[in-house]
């Protein structure tokens, strides 16, 4: 305690980056370089850790520069996509199919329209003219073709929604998966939106179920996760990764999880994990306060990226593959065509497919290895800086320098390998940066101050000595 109070001063002046990143830590005051380094830690981790190998389950077939060169330029006619989805189950067999696009719009590529109209008008004189084309109607009407391929089939649709002012909407919304009162007045942080862009109403009766293709993009403008369930007018939706996980799973219901019923304090209000409840087993996935769910990207994405196997669109179509070969496999028709747009920034790659991001997701759910950062990390966090923080402010000015940096070198090791420990074992993302900064800042400050105020001291002491005695002596006092 003696020594603590000596240099009590040296303390205090260790201890200003412990309070600095306290704040940043509990979100007083935020701190943008620190963030920035936790994210590029976090990629850096991610791009070390990442299987790079293949996940035969999942399949996606590409709408790629192949197949626009030979079908033609999307969208596509539904009927060429009724072959595609007829082609998927009868002849690949395929386990369930997820379309990563919208059909927001009526098809009207036929001319049915337009036969209509003259039907009623130039032609309506015309014998056996209405008659032939209500023979050729069924097969003329585009959307009715498609309806019937997806009809009482494994097939998720897609959707998106929209953060509109104006609250703008088109098309029809799946059921919502968790009402509003399974969450018993909780105010969940979920991703909140105004609107959305769904499939037409023949489209969504004859297949029901759909997910959204959302993802989250951070500051700095890369796409780190995914929220499973987003709000829409106090009601919940799921994403297309996790209805078509539900849907190789046997359908389970959606219901919250709740930190409250564990150990921590039940005045937190968050979802901390998804439920997909079956009987009486129920699955849990961990999700962050925005109900959402880090990516675990497998590889560098794409074609080449090794991850996942794609095929052409043009291939299936014109049946080059031989049956069966795709048969049990979990499908998503996509694109990797730059004109279409649904390349993303991600932690591995800056032209990444977005349908891979939900691949991605589906993988890590049928392995069970989902990561997250945990609702506890802001005090895992501040116990880890305070912690730290107050060794390393008592504990530096009694050492030596060499004892110093060994303390200093030991708490970044002890600190690392933990944080380390956890995401490989565990799956937790956990803050590192803030820990890393303040030891480093509070080694460079003691350091700083030691050899620029009490060694300037000493020094001074030892001059006004070498005064009055002899430079041996002061030297050897």
């Amino acid at each position: 305690m003696q020594a603590v109070a000596k240099h009590w001063q040296r303390i205090a002046v260790t201890l200003i980056p412990v309070l600095l990143v306290l704040l940043h830590a509990m979100g007083v005051a935020r701190i943008g370089v620190i963030q920035r380094l936790d994210d590029i830690i976090y990629d850096a981790r991610l791009q070390a850790t990442m299987p790079r190998s293949l996940d035969e389950r999942i399949v996606i077939i590409d709408i790629d520069e192949k197949s626009l060169a030979e079908l033609g330029r999307w969208p596509w006619g539904r009927n060429k996509l009724a072959d595609l989805v007829d082609i998927l189950f009868l002849d690949q067999q395929v386990a369930v199919l997820g379309f990563d696009v919208v059909f927001a719009e009526a098809d009207e590529s036929s001319g049915l329209a337009r036969l209509n109209q003259l039907a009623s008008e130039e032609f309506k004189d015309y014998p056996g003219f209405s008659e032939r084309l209500k023979q050729l109607q069924p097969d003329l009407d585009f959307d009715a073709v498609f309806a019937r391929a997806i009809a009482n089939r494994p097939v998720v649709m897609g959707y998106y929604l929209t953060s509109d002012k104006e609250g703008r909407s088109s098309g029809v919304l799946p059921a919502p998966v968790l009402p509003q009162a399974l969450l018993q007045g909780r105010q969940i942080k979920a991703t909140s939106w105004t609107g959305y862009g769904a499939n037409i109403e023949q489209l969504a009766r004859s297949a029901p179920l759909a997910g959204f293709f959302n993802s989250i993009t951070d500051g700095d403008g890369v796409v780190r996760s995914l929220p499973l369930l987003a709000e829409y007018k106090g009601e919940y939706y799921e994403s297309i990764a996790l209805a078509m996980f539900r849907v190789i799973a046997g359908m389970p219901t959606v219901a919250p999880g709740f930190s409250n019923e564990r150990f921590l304090a039940k005045t937190y209000q968050g979802m901390d994990r998804v439920l997909l409840k079956q009987g009486d087993k129920a699955l849990a996935i961990p999700v962050d306060e925005r109900v959402a769910t880090l990516v675990p990207y497998r590889g560098y994405g794409g074609v080449s990226g090794g991850s996942f196997r794609y095929i052409s669109a043009a291939d299936i179509v014109n049946k080059r593959l031989p049956s069966g070969a795709l048969k049990g496999k979990v499908v998503l028709l996509g694109t990797t065509a730059p004109g279409l747009l649904d390349l993303r920034v991600t932690p591995v790659g800056e032209i990444y497919p977005g349908v891979e991001t939900h691949a991605n997701i589906i993988s890590s759910l049928l392995d069970g290895n989902v990561l997250v950062k945990p609702d506890y990390a802001v005090g895992y966090e501040v116990v880890m800086v305070l912690l730290s923080g107050l060794l390393l402010a008592i504990g530096l000015p009694l050492l030596s320098a060499p004892r110093a940096v060994l303390l200093s070198v030991a708490v970044l090791g002890l600190l690392t390998v933990m944080n380390l420990w956890l995401y490989l074992g565990y799956g937790l993302v956990l803050p590192l940066a803030s820990v890393l900064v303040m030891a480093v800042t509070a080694f460079g400050l003691n350091m700083s101050y030691g050899y620029f105020v009490e060694s300037r001291s000493k020094r001074e002491l030892a001059n006004l000595f070498g005064t009055y005695v002899p430079p041996e002596l002061v030297d050897e006092m």
